[in-house]
């Protein structure tokens, strides 16, 4: 990769408001990208070499998307939490350990997807954000869903292939959470809330693939009153409240 590639990037970024420069060896942020920095409307540097993300991403304000998949980041900069105009953010395939605590001052964020990182705690400052939709934490290193979760707004959860065999009977609490997946992790079957069968707004349970045999969630109060369990692809997913 050239610097004559990146111009040529930077010069369509500044007519269309879209930077996308993926798979070409970038060891660093663009320093140049900043003087776009009032024009961007989507970043996307996803499988690069990318180390740090600099404090200068701060100055992005009216950015909406931003896909940094598949990176080198160990961590995220507290500036992030100045993007007030961003929905979407990617972090995907990186080894992030924790997120800053900024993330939490993300108000118009959507989507957040932070799947393969090296996270051992459920991050509690995502429960400020008042219009997500879809959080994925699936493969990390996540033990505990602590307390904290019955303030989530999201309407899916991917907690797939963490290491998670604890669940606060408060995620039943979750005002818009629909659907919840949980396969492949450490959870014994008395370790399932029974509240989110029967008091949750949960309609599908995604649990397979956890320290208990799949037909004896039968035997759980409440799983005649889930619409679906499982793996969300069984006959037992396309069940209803009305059979």
């Amino acid at each position: 990769m050239g610097n004559s590639a990146l111009k040529a990037h930077l010069e369509t970024a500044q007519k269309t408001g879209v930077f996308q420069f993926t798979e070409k060896g970038l060891i660093e942020f663009p320093e140049d990208l900043q003087k776009l920095a009032s024009n961007l409307r989507t970043v996307d540097v996803s499988e690069n070499k990318i180390e740090t993300l600099p404090p200068l991403i701060g100055k992005f304000l009216i950015l909406k998307s931003l896909s940094l998949n598949n990176n080198k980041l160990t961590s995220l900069p507290e500036e992030l939490g100045k993007l007030k105009k961003l929905e979407v953010l990617h972090v995907n395939g990186n080894r992030l350990t924790r997120l800053p605590q900024a993330v939490g001052q993300l108000s118009a964020l959507k989507t957040l997807s932070l799947s393969g990182n090296q996270l051992r705690e459920y991050p509690a400052q995502l429960s400020n954000l008042r219009h997500l939709d879809v959080l994925d934490l699936s493969r990390n290193k996540i033990q505990t869903v602590p307390d904290e979760i019955c303030q989530l707004q999201a309407i899916e959860l991917n907690l797939n292939q963490n290491q998670i065999s604890q669940i606060s009977t408060k995620i039943a609490q979750c005002p818009r959470l629909k659907v919840l997946r949980l396969e492949e992790n450490c959870l014994e079957l008395s370790k399932i809330p029974v509240c989110i069968l029967s008091e949750s707004q949960v309609s599908l349970l995604a649990v397979e693939g956890n320290l208990f045999e799949m037909k004896s969630i039968r035997d759980l109060e409440g799983y005649d009153k889930m619409p679906a369990i499982g793996d969300g692809e069984s006959t037992d997913a396309s069940r209803s409240r009305n059979d």
